[in-house]
C-alpha cells in the first residue's frame, strides 16, 4: 500500500533529498512568487511617472496596466501542461530568464506601445512560473507535514510580496527614474536561473500523450476574451465589446471543456474535479481571493476618497491585513493535524466573512481603524484556508498531473479577482448611483437640486470630488456631501452581500467535505483517493525526477 501511495504522489520509495537541499531549494522556488506579488502592486505607484514620460492615451494606459493580468490569466493552463510535458524546473528556468529579459525592455521603453509589448511578455512569463513553483514543491517535499509548512511559506511569500510592493515601488519612485520598478526583477530572476539547477530536481510526466494544438488555442483565446470581458465591465464600461467578449470568451471555453472530455489526455484533466478535496480547494481559492480583491477595490477608495488618506497611508491601513495572512498562513499547520480540512477552511471563510461584517457598520469619517480592523479579519481568513487548500490541491492530484492542477488553482485565482472586481464593483457602483440620483440635495437651506440634478457626480466617486471642486462654495460641498454619504452607504450594502457570499461559500465547504478527517487520522492521500482518482481515468503514474 506505501508503494502504492508513493507512485500516486510521484517520488519513489528510494527517491530522497537531503533536508538541507530542500529548504533551500524552497528558497529557490519563493523568489519567483516574490517576482509576481510584487509586480501585481507595484505599478500603480509608478502610473503617474510613466505617464509624465511616455505620455500614453487613455486606453493605451489601461492596456499598460491590464495587458499583463490578461495574458497571465489566459496562459495559466497551457504553461502547466507543458511543464507537465518539457519538465517543470526547465518551464521555470525558461520563465525567469523571459522574466527578466522582458523587465529589462519595459524599464527603458521610450513608448506607450513598447511598454505594452514589454508588460504582454511579462504576463506571458509570469504564467510560466506560478503552476512550475507549486508543482516542483510536491518533487521537493514528498512528505506531507514538511510539503504544508513549505507550502505556507511560499504562499505567504504573496502576501509578503504584496504588502512590500507599494512600500517597495514609492522608495524607488523617490530616488529613481519609474523603469526602476522593472529593474529590480533582474537581479533576482538571475537568482533563480543559478539556484533552481542546483537545488531543485526536475519533474515531468514520463508518458505525456499527444500534444492538442486546438485545446490550447481554445483555452487561450478562450480565457484571454473572458477575462477582458470581465476586467472591462469591472471598469464600469458596460458596452457592447466587453459584453461580447465575455460572451465569446464563455462559449469558447465550454468548447474546449467539452473537447476535454473526449480526449484520452486531455490538457485540461477534468477528473481532478471528481476529488472532493480537489475541487473544494479551487473553489475556496476563487471564493478567497474573489472576497480579497473585490474588498480592496473599495476599501482603498474608501480610504483615500471618503476618509481622505493619501495613497501611502491608505496601504498602510491595509498591510497588518497581509501580513496576517502570512502569520496565519503558518499558525494552521499544527492545527490541521487536530482539526479537519473541512473545519479549517469553513473557519477561514467565516473569519473572512467576519471582516466584511465589520464593513457593514463603517461611519462615514475617520472609519480607518474599521477598514484596518475588517482588512485584518480578511486577511487572516485568507491565511488559515490558503496554506491548507493549496497543499490539498498538490496532495488530491495525481504527481503527473500536478503542473496542470496548479495551474487550475492558479486559475481560479485569476478568475475570482476579476469576478471580485466585476461583480462587488458593480454592486457598489449601482448602489452608489442609485442613492446619489434619488436623493435631493440641499445646497442652501429650503433649497434643494432637483433629483438627477448632477448626473456626473453619479458615475463615480471621484468624479463626483472633482464635480463639487469645480462648482466650489455651498453647492459643490452639498454635493460632495451628498456624494460622500452615498459612497459609504454604498460599501455597507455590498459589505451585506459579500458577508452573504462567503456564508454560502462556508456552507459549501461544510457540504462538500463530510466526512472529512483530521491530518493525524489520514495520510496526504488516502486510499480512497487514489481509488477515486484511477477510477476517474486519471491513473497515477510517477513523475520523472532527476538531478
Amino acid at each position: 500500500m506505501s508503494s502504492h501511495i508513493a507512485a500516486a504522489r510521484g517520488v519513489s520509495a528510494s527517491s530522497t533529498i537531503s533536508p538541507t537541499r530542500q529548504w533551500l531549494g524552497l528558497v529557490a522556488l519563493v523568489l519567483p512568487v516574490l517576482l509576481i506579488a510584487i509586480d501585481n502592486t507595484v505599478l500603480g505607484f509608478a502610473v503617474p511617472s510613466l505617464s509624465r514620460e511616455l505620455n500614453p492615451s487613455a486606453g493605451q494606459l489601461l492596456w499598460i496596466v491590464d495587458i499583463y493580468a490578461f495574458l497571465l490569466a489566459g496562459l495559466l493552463i497551457t504553461m502547466g501542461s507543458l511543464g507537465d510535458r518539457i519538465g517543470r524546473r526547465r518551464l521555470l528556468l525558461f520563465g525567469s530568464a523571459a522574466f527578466g529579459a522582458a523587465s529589462a525592455f519595459a524599464a527603458f521603453s521610450t513608448s506607450a506601445e513598447m511598454l505594452i509589448a514589454a508588460r504582454a511578455l511579462l504576463g506571458i512569463a509570469g504564467a510560466t512560473l506560478m503552476p512550475s513553483t507549486l508543482a516542483l514543491l510536491r518533487t521537493l517535499f514528498p512528505e506531507q507535514r514538511q510539503r504544508m509548512l513549505a507550502i505556507a511559506i511560499w504562499a505567504s511569500a504573496f502576501s509578503a510580496g504584496a504588502a512590500f510592493g507599494p512600500i517597495l515601488g514609492g522608495l524607488l519612485l523617490e530616488h529613481f527614474f519609474w523603469g526602476s520598478i522593472f529593474l529590480i526583477n533582474i537581479p533576482v530572476a538571475a537568482l533563480v536561473l543559478v539556484a533552481v539547477p542546483l537545488l531543485v530536481p526536475e519533474s515531468k510526466n514520463p508518458t505525456p500523450g499527444r500534444f492538442d494544438p486546438l485545446s490550447v488555442l481554445q483555452s487561450i483565446t478562450g480565457m484571454l476574451t473572458a477575462v477582458y470581458g470581465l476586467k472591462r465591465l469591472a471598469a464600469g464600461e458596460v458596452s457592447l465589446i466587453p459584453v461580447l467578449a465575455f460572451a465569446m470568451g464563455v462559449a469558447i471555453l465550454v468548447s474546449f471543456v467539452r473537447r476535454q472530455r473526449r480526449l484520452p489526455e486531455p490538457l485540461l484533466d477534468l477528473s481532478l474535479f471528481s476529488l472532493p478535496r480537489f475541487r473544494t480547494a479551487v473553489m475556496t481559492n476563487f471564493m478567497l481571493v474573489f472576497a480579497l480583491v473585490g474588498s480592496m477595490f473599495f476599501l482603498t477608495q474608501l480610504l483615500q476618497l471618503a476618509y481622505g488618506m493619501s495613497p501611502l497611508r491608505a496601504s498602510l491601513v491595509l498591510v497588518p491585513g497581509l501580513l496576517a495572512s502570512v502569520v496565519a498562513s503558518f499558525v494552521v499547520i499544527p492545527l490541521a493535524r487536530r482539526y479537519s480540512l473541512r473545519a479549517l477552511v469553513a473557519t477561514g471563510i467565516l473569519i473572512a466573512g467576519a471582516g466584511f461584517a465589520l464593513l457593514i457598520g463603517a461611519p462615514e469619517s475617520n472609519g480607518y481603524l474599521v477598514a484596518g480592523l475588517a482588512f485584518l479579519a480578511l486577511g487572516t481568513g485568507m491565511g488559515l484556508a490558503e496554506t491548507l487548500t493549496n497543499s490539498a490541491v498538490l496532495s488530491s492530484a495525481p504527481a503527473h498531473r500536478s503542473g496542470a492542477a496548479s495551474a487550475i488553482s492558479e486559475t481560479a485565482y485569476e478568475l475570482g479577482g476579476a469576478l471580485g472586481v466585476a461583480i462587488l464593483g458593480a454592486v457598489l457602483s449601482a448602489i452608489y448611483r442609485v442613492q446619489l440620483l434619488d436623493t435631493p440635495i440641499e445646497v442652501a437651506e429650503g433649497e434643494t437640486l432637483p433629483r438627477g440634478a448632477v448626473p456626473g457626480a453619479a458615475e463615480t466617486l471621484a468624479a463626483a470630488e472633482e464635480i463639487s471642486a469645480g462648482l466650489g462654495g455651498q453647492v459643490g460641498a452639498s454635493i460632495w456631501d451628498a456624494a460622500h454619504s452615498a459612497f459609504v452607504t454604498s460599501v455597507h450594502w455590498t459589505s451585506v452581500v459579500a458577508t452573504g457570499l462567503m456564508l454560502v461559500a462556508a456552507g459549501l465547504v461544510l457540504i462538500m467535505l463530510r466526512g472529512d478527517r483530521p491530518a493525524s487520522q489520514a495520510g496526504a492521500i488516502s486510499a480512497g483517493e487514489v481509488s477515486q482518482t484511477s477510477a476517474a481515468g486519471a491513473t497515477p503514474a510517477p513523475a520523472t525526477m532527476e538531478r
